[in-house]
């Protein structure tokens, strides 16, 4: 359920990282620095923090649930996740405390699978007799027979969603318009491919990779990339015992961490990719600024129906 902001998911796509179900990042601190939006005044609008949009899709899924057992079916909200344990894995971490906990948050991921696959509202569907199994699909997101939106993307071509029953009736509640949400989503969402190349080429974000990549050199590991060390950490998983890989895991982790912080990175990257984000503001500008906002509404509304996570 959780999102990943434009500007946290451009430097991401940049690097090539896999965006894992959670890893090192503040949950009180902006994904970026970019603020997307501006408010009816003027005044720009903030960016959700981690936590936040956390509460979002636990609240999508209390909405579910409710509008379910309107419908006489039974449903399970998916099981959460600690606060700490949530962390949305970025493109790269100055986290240092984290990553000597987690590493790169691999047991996590696995607790996440783990829940995921013993699903009871997967088991509760099997039990119904066919008739009510084709209504329980019905109710949920009304299946082939459910409503389609559409978006336009920025670098051509559409995208399709088809959903309805109690999945679009939540979406409903907390964006209000969710077609406007959707097609908001995947405008700025779709915005990497038209500037990423720049920030590739940007001399001070090079400069704070290399410095990176430097600092782990003499910490031991040649890597150019954060993604070339997580990607290295999960090849080693697979062909290890479980503690031992964890540990080389952490330590990596930490390295990577500590590189982050002392070459500044993760700020320096940050403030490149708002600069780039900001200079297509002239053409999609109604697009970022209606994805703040939704986001906010529905932020607001998240508050109202369901405690923030621990």
């Amino acid at each position: 359920m959780k999102r990943t902001s434009a500007a946290a998911l451009v430097v991401t796509a940049a690097l090539g990282v896999v965006t894992m179900g959670c890893g090192p990042q503040n949950q009180d601190e902006k994904r970026s620095g970019t603020d997307l939006g501006t408010s009816a005044g003027g005044s720009r609008l903030r960016e959700l923090t981690d936590a936040e949009q956390l509460r979002i899709g636990d609240a999508q899924q209390r909405l579910i649930k409710r509008c379910m057992a309107r419908k006489g079916f039974d449903y399970w909200e998916a099981e959460r996740l600690s606060l700490e344990e949530s962390r949305t894995l970025g493109w790269v971490t100055d986290d240092v405390a984290w990553a000597d906990r987690h590493g790169y948050g691999s047991r996590i991921e696995a607790k996440h699978e783990r829940a995921r696959l013993t699903n009871r509202n997967v088991t509760y569907r099997k039990g119904l007799s066919d008739e009510r199994r084709a209504a329980y699909d019905k109710a949920l997101d009304e299946g082939v027979d459910a409503p389609v939106i559409t978006a336009e993307v920025p670098t051509g071509g559409t995208v399709r969603k088809r959903v309805g029953g109690c999945v679009a009736e939540a979406e409903e509640q907390l964006y209000g318009d969710r077609a406007a949400w959707f097609r908001a989503e995947k405008t700025v969402m779709g915005l990497q491919p038209l500037y990423v190349p720049q920030l590739m080429a940007d001399k001070r974000f090079a400069a704070a990779l290399a410095s990176w990549s430097g600092c782990m050199a003499r910490s031991g590991y040649t890597y150019r990339t954060p993604q070339e060390a997580r990607q290295a950490a999960v090849e080693q998983g697979l062909k290890t015992e479980p503690d031992k890989a964890f540990e080389a895991e952490r330590k990596l982790a930490v390295a990577d961490a500590t590189c982050a912080k002392n070459t500044s990175l993760r700020s320096i990257g940050n403030e490149r990719e708002t600069h780039y984000v900001n200079r297509l503001r002239g053409r999609y500008g109604d697009d970022l600024d209606a994805y703040a906002r939704l986001q906010l509404r529905a932020s607001a509304r998240a508050a109202e129906v369901v405690e923030p996570r621990r």
